[in-house]
Parts: structure tokens; C-alpha cells; sequence
């Protein structure tokens, strides 16, 4: 049952039954009272967005993902679980929009259609034009990452800076001298994603600050280029002795390279890194590293934003997360070749 055969039965217009609906123009107490005694007849419920345009809400909030065709990480995928997950606790739905590449239309269409309440992007640049336009915009959004100066908007983040330079000085109180940074994709790193940029300058400062050879190579996110990266390492640079990494979709591949090429893991290499924790528990052996908090860093995004939602003015907030490094069985100390 539609509104149009609600307004034929009633005897009125189909904008009068919408204005009804909606509670946007005042309707006669009369007319109302038709459009009800028809609507309760044949047991009329109006859909979401009837009742979006009445609350003035669409009880929806936007995701803006990396394009489908590029295959999502773990940990992406694990991003995405967790604000649906958190959405749905409010009752609340979640659009996914891809951006990027040929994909801008879908964002686009998500912001001048204002499909959503708010917004929250994940996979930030440093120079982010999506941040920008959502700012013009006026639309509350939240994002996972943040840009080169976030001044005045809300993100969650994980400190990679931070942790990668605790992996480094780790691995350098046990006594490595030669370490390699193995960090996201060059392509990530040449259009200014913030986690490698971080990654790069965390690294580069712990390398400085111990007096250590610092060799840093990027790895495309998959398992291929993985094995391919540990090969290339081995090949160019024999002396290293440990790897610090973000890169936790290249493990499976590392793993399968070190097992190839026979190296002891922590004997021969010691490894240590940023990862979601099933990640590092699932390596062989164990990986030593900061546990990327996924579930919460989601849950606290669809925070952020339901308080930007309720309070547009409201001061901007933010969460930059550290996770301790969890201590496992793939570094050692380092033994002469």
C-alpha cells in the first residue's frame, strides 16, 4: 500500500498525505483525521524514510570504505564489523559508500543526497580532499586515521609512530643492529596514507636516535609480496637482523618465505610489529606486537560521531590509541652470524 492509494481513498492529494506524514505543513485537523481513519483501515506503516523525513533524521549512518576492487584488509574488514556492530547497539543502520578511483560518485551521492546522519572515513591521507568537502559541507562525520593537521575534527587512531619506534627500540635492547622496516605499499605511501608516512618517520627517528642501520622497503597488502619482500631482503641485504612491520596482510607470506628460504625466527630474525592480536597469535612463531584494538577503535568512532550528531557545535574530540606491546615468542636476542 502506497501513499497515492492512500490519498485516492481519502479524497486528497498525495502531497497533503506526505505533509501528513512528515508533519512538515500544517493539515487540517479534519484532513488528518481522514488520512488516519484510512491508514489505520488498511494497516499502512509508513517505511524508513517517511519516518526519517518526520524525525528530520535518517537514522543511518554513512561508511566510506576503500574501493571493493581493491581486496580489504583484515584489519579494514574488521573496521567495518565493528561500526555496523556498534550502529546496530543504537539501532542504528550503516551505508557503505566506496570512495576512491572511479568510486567518487557513490561519496559524492552520499553527501549532496545527505543519505546519512554522519559520517565516518577510514583509510585517511595526510592531504584528505574527502575531509575537506564533508567540512564544507557541514555534515557531522568522524574518522578512523587522521590528516596532517586535524585541527577541529574528530578521529580515532592508532599511535604507529609511536609503536613502530617502541619496536625498534625493543629490538635494539636486544642487541640489533641492522633493522628493516617493512611498511605498506609504495602506492600507499606516494599518495600520503597516514599509517606508512607515520610508520616512516617512527622508524627513522628510533634508527637515528640508537645509532642503527635502518633499511626501509614497501610491501603491497597481500601475502604474494610478502613472500616476494623477504626474498628481496635476504637477496639486497644480508646483514639485517630484524624486521619491525604494520603490514600484518604480508605476514602469511613472510611466514611461508622464512620457512623457504629456511631462517629461524628468532634465532636468525627477529620480528616485531603492529597487528590485530588474532594476526599475531595466528604466526608462527607468535609475533611480538601492539595489538591494534579494531573493535574498539570502531565502537569509539560511532561514539564520536552520535555526540556530533547530538552536538554539531560541541568541542572536537579525539582518541590516539597506544596498545602496550605484547611480548611473544619472534624476537630474540640478536646471535653473530
Amino acid at each position: 500500500m502506497n501513499i497515492g492509494e492512500i490519498a485516492r481513498r481519502a479524497g486528497v492529494s498525495r502531497s497533503t498525505v506526505s505533509y501528513a506524514l512528515s508533519g512538515r505543513r500544517s493539515v487540517s485537523t479534519a484532513t488528518r483525521r481522514r488520512i488516519q481513519a484510512v491508514i489505520d483501515e488498511i494497516g499502512y506503516r509508513p517505511n524508513a524514510a517517511a519516518r526519517a523525513l518526520k524525525e528530520g533524521r535518517t537514522r543511518t549512518l554513512g561508511l566510506v570504505i576503500p574501493p571493493a576492487s581493491l581486496r580489504l584488509t583484515d584489519m579494514q574488514l574488521g573496521f567495518v564489523a565493528s561500526v555496523v556492530e556498534a550502529a546496530a547497539r543504537a539501532d542504528l543502520d550503516v551505508l557503505l559508500s566506496p570512495s576512491g578511483g572511479d568510486h567518487d560518485r557513490s561519496f559524492e551521492r552520499l553527501i549532496s543526497g545527505r543519505r546519512a546522519d554522519g559520517v565516518i572515513l577510514m583509510e585517511i591521507r595526510l592531504e584528505d580532499e574527502r575531509v575537506t568537502r564533508l567540512r564544507h559541507e557541514g555534515i557531522p562525520f568522524v574518522t578512523i586515521g587522521h590528516t596532517a593537521h586535524p585541527d577541529g575534527t574528530c578521529w580515532v587512531d592508532v599511535d604507529y609512530a609511536a609503536l613502530v619506534a617502541r619496536c625498534v627500540h625493543h629490538l635494539a635492547d636486544l642487541g640489533h643492529r641492522s633493522i628493516a622496516l617493512l611498511n605498506r605499499s609504495a602506492e600507499l605511501v606516494a599518495v600520503g596514507y597516514g599509517p606508512a608516512h607515520r610508520a616512516q618517520a617512527g622508524f627513522a627517528e628510533a634508527v637515528l636516535h640508537r645509532g642503527l642501520t635502518g633499511i626501509e622497503l614497501p610491501c603491497p597488502d597481500d601475502a604474494a609480496a610478502g613472500e616476494e619482500w623477504i626474498e628481496q631482503l635476504r637477496d639486497r641485504y644480508p646483514d639485517v637482523t630484524a624486521i619491525t612491520t604494520i603490514n600484518e596482510a604480508s605476514l602469511p607470506g613472510l611466514q611461508r618465505g622464512l620457512e623457504r628460504l629456511g631462517i629461524a625466527v628468532p634465532r636468525e630474525l627477529s620480528i616485531a610489529g603492529v597487528a590485530a592480536r588474532h594476526w599475531a597469535e595466528g604466526f608462527r612463531p607468535q609475533l611480538t606486537a601492539a595489538d591494534v584494538p579494531t573493535l574498539e577503535m570502531g565502537a569509539h568512532a560511532v561514539e564520536l560521531l552520535l555526540e556530533r550528531i547530538a552536538a554539531p557545535a560541541g568541542p572536537p574530540r579525539h582518541l590516539l590509541l597506544a596498545p602496550p606491546i605484547s611480548l611473544r615468542d619472534s624476537t630474540g636476542p640478536v646471535h653473530p652470524h
